[in-house]
């Protein structure tokens, strides 16, 4: 089996502190310069006398560094933080220290920065923590054991403090020693680049292994042992900080305290991701140097460059908006005023009427109480008269008057005669019968006395039950029921009805609210159905290449019409595209031509199928003869072909516009998404470029660029339109591989020359879409939460309804209850009334003797009545005597009395017609007196319905004499002229006064809000000011020191290069531009993925990184593999340069990775080699078989054998 074994060149582990296993073994190996001849071991005092100088000369500024220490590990996190806020002038102008050393600033109830004040100190900038007195930076690599990870089984080795070469032949595990540094100080696998699961890095065979790796501490701290546990059945793992359990986040936080930059490709570059470091783009390069170099705080201030750029730039578009927002409202409000100012006048005219009308009643009233007094001393006036006249004649009236009176009495005494005869006759009649009634009752009498036996059983009975009955409902009323409290119970119902008047009110509202959603609603959906039909017109242009269609091709035609009805359409899995004459129109007429010429005419007929069963299926139906549905003999065009790599546009933007093209064929057309692969994949209209001026296309350039053949020898053919001429251009690929072109004009497109929709009128529209859509969604969303609280307060109402109910029951129990307490007592009293006369009845013996009285009084009274009646007949003579009397002395006074009549009669003629005159004048006096009070009562009713308005308006005309000044007929004229005026000022819409005056407060408001924005604005470019004050000059100290080197290291090689930084107006697109030059013909040409050989891009980046080290943070820095393509002379160089920097006596450590090295090449004894080695006959077991050992052993033996010689 292979044997792996890492040795190390140090002479302080030449004790056998390497190890070794069953596969590996690490030793010690060093000693100055290597040569063929032999190895020359230096002495451990050499070393320590060196290692002195060295503290000495680093005394001063650990002492300076390690004051500062916890403050500096207080504050890492922050500084990493960069900053977002926007900060007053005077902390921002300074610009010391870093950007988040100031407190982060306050926001105000405006969401404006309120300054808070910086208590912070500027601090010195230190590129790495202070070195230890064994040479070691703190987070530099001090040991790394691996246990069953990828090629080893096991293996420990300590690198220096330095540059750390580790050499060995391919696939022994170099670079697995990067995958353990990545992986064992917790970063992903995806920063290689290789497997990207834990578990791929566990030893084929090994259930489990581990790394573990020693970190060097801080200051007087001790050094930090993570060990990350693998195994193969599972992608997690675990770890343990110095030998206690720890969590990622903790392994992560002091990586970050110790400024560990495995994931910075200018600090870390695996073997999988060389080629990475030249694709990386400009922009991605200025960010990982920053991070990489320099000041600590840049890529701080470079994010809030971003971050504040991209909202500035936010706020200006929003501004921007803002004001041709509050420019058009303004000038739609300018195009109001002259409606608003009828409004006002009609409103003024409105409000003369309204005072007219409030005049009229007035003046009515005041002219009708006029009239009233004029009549009523008109009908006083005549009341003298007629009573004049009356007393005139009143002698001869009393007297006519006397005979009535005379008249009637005697009337009266004759009616009255005839009554009491007939009395007379009654009252015999009822003596009559009186006397038969007593007659029978003394036949009743005698038989009650039979009776009176059983009656005194039955008394007692009755007397018992009164009693029983009394007792009861007297114990009834003494022990009355538990009632509730009449006053609690009115008080309750009161409350509740208040709640339910509170309820109403609510439900009142929400009904309100309801209808004014679907008001709202309804203007929505009138507003989808406006857009869909503009969209419908703006559809009028398919229609018409649907008729072109159908002249042209009469079957494509059918096939699509077939295509379009419903039921076809479901006979297919995915949407069949139709024919791009139809579906595909171009955005920019300008290249309608162009586009129209890259198209054959069946092309442009053609039917896409999406996938192989619709495209078998669409052909079964159109072509085939079996299923066809069109007519004998039809054919149609179809397509469709599976998605595969095709190849790529043949120029980048920036070639195309030096060569006069303005863009590719594809970028101008729109269609479904299923035609795109279409266009690509026979027409290539994603490599046909477009130059609509031909003089500005150089034809022999243009073929050279379109014609090029990709990364994977794809290509090597396209067109191209130089004005109007189409270009097609293949090259051959053998021979000289020269292109050859074919060309033709670009003819008028008539195909889809109309079919360009105006796409900002259908975004428009389709915006207007959305916007009443999300309006109707809104309002839907209202409108659920109305009707749920609608619900709610049904539910209230109903509830409310079941409490009233409840309360009122009460109260009409409690109302029976006390009536039925009070109908008790009258019960009683009845009861009582009755046993007391049931004991006062008397005995049945008593009884008898009282019946015995009774005949004999009923007797008597028989006797009586005889007498009576005898009276009675005797009475009735004389008052028929002096009735014939009356008779003859009523005839008398009757003759009289008409002959005085007739006398008056001729007397009372001037009377009547005062009387009449009188009549008529109190009844025009009553019509005025009613009218006036009509007139009154109208007055104080429009007085009262008067709005407060009104009544000033009118306080203000009677103050000043002017309300009492016209007529009430004048008034109704003036009041018609001022109607007829209103009716002449049709004024303006209320709800486009309404509209004005929300916009005026709208625009105010808005006016306002582009103040705070404008302020705003200015702050942040303030805070932009001052963040690229501190950033843009160290920056540049940055590049330029970078850049110095990186031009020495390329002219030492022969070579040329330079580092630029790339200005922009967006921050995030800054970036560092790698300018190269390998010969003497070229000139400096930007570093890219294409442009350069892989040989020239590796040179480049290790001689970048390199240029890096004396300004990395890291503690420590890889690459790996870097020197594969280099040729010789490049390799020497660049190996000799990395010497030079990296054991210089302030170098961080580097490791260096490499499978060969040249001969003879140059050493540093700062330097550590660790060799790979491999092998079948490797020990077995561990610290066994020292390297070191074993060099010095054979040293010794050669130098005692040249001795003896």
């Amino acid at each position: 089996m292979a044997r792996r074994v890492a040795s190390s060149a140090s002479e302080d582990e030449a004790e056998g502190s390497g190890s070794q296993s069953q596969s590996q073994q690490a030793n010690g190996y060093a000693n100055g310069r290597a040569n063929r001849n032999g190895v020359k071991v230096k002495a451990e005092k050499v070393k320590a006398e060196k290692v002195k100088k060295e503290k000495i000369s680093r005394k001063a500024r650990v002492e300076t560094d390690e004051e500062d220490e916890e403050a500096e590990e207080a504050s890492d996190h922050d500084q990493l933080n960069g900053v977002n806020d926007i900060e007053e002038e005077d902390e921002g102008e300074d610009g010391e220290g870093s950007p988040k050393g100031r407190k982060r600033a306050r926001m105000d109830e405006d969401g404006e920065a309120r300054p808070v004040k910086d208590d912070r100190q500027p601090r010195a900038r230190v590129q790495t923590l202070p070195r230890g007195e064994d040479g070691f930076v703190p987070g530099s690599i001090v040991r790394i054991q691996l246990r069953n990870f990828v090629t080893y089984d096991w293996v420990e080795f300590r690198p220096g403090p330095y540059l750390n070469m580790i050499l060995g032949p391919n696939g022994t595990g170099k670079s697995s020693i990067a995958c353990a540094i990545c992986l064992g100080l917790n970063w992903p696998p995806s920063i290689l680049g290789r497997a990207s699961e834990l578990n791929s890095f566990v030893k084929l065979g090994a259930e489990d292994g581990h790394i573990e790796i020693e970190l060097k501490g801080p200051a007087r701290k001790p050094n930090l042992v993570i060990r990350r546990n693998l195994t193969a059945k599972s992608k997690g793992s675990s770890f343990t900080l110095n030998k206690s359990s720890a969590t990622g986040t903790e392994i992560k936080a002091k990586m970050a305290e110790l400024n560990v930059q495995v994931g910075n490709l200018c600090s870390f570059l695996p073997q999988d991701k060389v080629s990475e470091f030249a694709q990386m783009s400009s922009q991605q390069l200025l960010k990982e140097t920053q991070r990489a170099a320099g000041d600590e705080n840049l890529s701080a201030w470079h994010q809030t460059l971003i971050e504040s750029g991209k909202e500035l730039k936010g706020l200006q578009d929003l501004l921007a908006g803002e004001r041709d927002k509050l420019k058009t409202m303004q000038e739609r409000n300018n195009d109001l005023e002259r409606e608003v100012e009828r409004f006002h006048q009609r409103r003024e005219i409105e409000q003369r009427i309204e005072d007219i009308e409030l005049l009229i009643p007035i003046q009515e009233m005041k002219e009708s109480k006029v009239l009233y007094y004029e009549t009523k001393a008109k009908q006083r006036g005549l009341h003298e008269v007629v009573t004049a006249l009356k007393d005139k004649n009143a002698p001869a009236h009393a007297l006519l008057e006397t005979y009535g009176k005379k008249h009637a009495q005697l009337t009266k005494a004759r009616e009255e005669s005839k009554k009491k005869t007939a009395a007379t006759f009654k009252r015999m009649t009822t003596k009559w019968a009186e006397s038969d009634r007593l007659d029978k009752e003394v036949e009743e009498v005698s038989d009650e006395l039979d009776k009176q036996k059983d009656s005194e059983k039955r008394r007692q009975a009755r007397m018992k039950t009164f009693e029983r009955n009394i007792a009861q409902m007297q114990h009834t009323l003494d022990n009355p029921p538990e009632l509730d409290d009449q006053v609690a119970i009115n008080e309750e119902l009161k409350k509740v009805t208040a709640e339910r008047n509170v309820i109403n009110t609510r439900r009142e509202d929400l009904q309100a609210r309801l209808r004014d959603h679907i008001d709202d609603s309804a203007k929505q959906n009138a507003q989808l159905d406006a857009c869909n039909d503009a969209l419908r017109k703006l559809a009028d242009v398919g229609e018409r290449k649907l008729e072109n269609l159908k002249r042209w091709d009469k079957d494509t035609y059918d096939a699509v019409m077939w295509l379009r009805q419903a039921e076809n359409r479901e006979k297919f899995k995915a949407p069949i595209i139709e024919p791009p004459c139809l579906c595909l129109s171009v955005t920019d007429k300008r290249f309608t031509n162009a586009i129209e010429a890259c198209f054959t005419a069946n092309q442009l007929k053609m039917f896409v199928a999406q996938n192989q069963e619709d495209y078998d299926t669409l052909n079964r139906f159109l072509n085939d003869s079996e299923g066809q549905v069109l007519r004998k003999g039809a054919r149609v065009n179809t397509w469709f072909r599976q998605k595969g790599s095709i190849a790529g546009p043949p120029m980048i933007p920036e070639e195309m516009n030096q060569l006069g093209f303005q863009g590719y064929a594809i970028q101008y057309v729109d269609c479904p998404e299923g035609l795109v692969w279409f266009l690509q994949r026979d027409l290539n209209l994603h490599r046909t470029a477009i130059g609509l001026d031909g003089n500005k296309v150089p034809v022999g350039q243009a073929m050279e660029a379109v014609s090029r053949f990709g990364p994977n020898n794809e290509g090597g053919s396209a067109n191209f339109v130089a004005g109007s001429t189409l270009n097609k251009v293949q090259r051959s690929r053998y021979g000289k591989k020269a292109p050859q072109n074919m060309t033709r004009d670009v003819r008028p497109a008539r195909n889809l020359a109309e079919s360009a929709i105006d796409a900002n009128e259908k975004k428009k529209i389709d915006d207007r879409i959305k916007e009443a859509k999300v309006a109707l969604s809104v309002i839907e969303q209202e409108t659920a939460k109305l009707e749920e609280a609608m619900k709610e307060s049904n539910e209230e109402t109903a509830d409310i309804k079941k409490r009233y109910d409840t309360v009122n029951e009460r109260k009409k129990a409690l109302a029976t209850a006390q009536a039925k307490l009070k109908s008790l007592q009258h019960k009683i009293d009845g009861e009582q009334k009755k046993l007391k006369e049931a004991r006062n009845e008397p005995s049945t013996e008593a009884r008898s003797a009282e019946l015995r009285q009774e005949i004999l009084k009923r007797t008597k009274q028989r006797l009586k009545i005889t007498k009576q009646y005898t009276e009675l007949m005797r009475s009735l003579i004389r008052d028929q005597a002096e009735n014939t009397r009356i008779a003859l002395e009523y005839v008398q006074v009757g003759a009289n009395k008409a002959a005085l009549d007739a006398l008056c009669k001729e007397k009372d003629e001037e009377f009547q017609k005062a009387l009449a005159e009188f009549n008529e004048a109190h009844a025009i006096f009553m019509e005025a007196k009613a009218a006036s009070k009509k007139a009154i009562d109208i007055s104080k009713e429009a007085i009262a319905n008067a709005s407060e308005e009104q009544r000033e308006r009118y306080k203000a005309m009677e103050a000043a004499g002017t309300a009492s000044d016209r007529k009430a007929e004048q008034l109704k004229e003036d009041l018609d002229t001022e109607k007829n005026n209103l009716e002449m000022n049709r004024g303006a819409n209320p709800g486009v006064i309404a509209q004005y005056e929300k916009r005026k407060q709208e625009i105010e408001a808005l006016n306002a809000t582009v103040i705070g924005r404008e302020n705003k604005i200015e702050k942040i470019e303030r805070a932009i000011k001052n963040a690229r004050d501190n950033w843009e000059p160290a920056l540049e100290k940055l590049v330029a020191s970078i850049g110095k080197k990186f031009s020495a290291a390329f002219d030492r090689i022969g070579c040329a290069g330079e580092i630029r930084i790339s200005r922009q107006e967006d921050f995030d697109k800054w970036a560092i531009d790698i300018l190269v030059k390998f010969r003497e013909t070229e000139r400096l040409q930007l570093l890219t993925a294409q442009r350069q050989s892989g040989g020239e891009r590796s040179l480049t980046t290790i001689l970048y990184l390199m240029s890096l080290t004396e300004q990395a943070r890291s503690p420590f820095s890889l690459v790996d593999e870097i020197n594969q393509g280099m040729d010789m002379r490049a390799e020497r160089a660049v190996h000799n340069s990395m010497v030079d920097v990296t054991c210089t006596s302030d170098s961080a450590q580097y490791f260096l990775i490499t499978p060969k090295l040249l001969p003879d090449l140059k050493y540093h004894e700062r330097m550590k080699v660790l060799c790979v080695n491999n092998g079948e006959w490797l020990p077995e077991e561990k610290h066994i078989g020292n390297m070191m050992g074993m060099v010095e052993a054979c040293a010794q033996r050669r130098n005692r054998s040249a001795n003896a010689a």
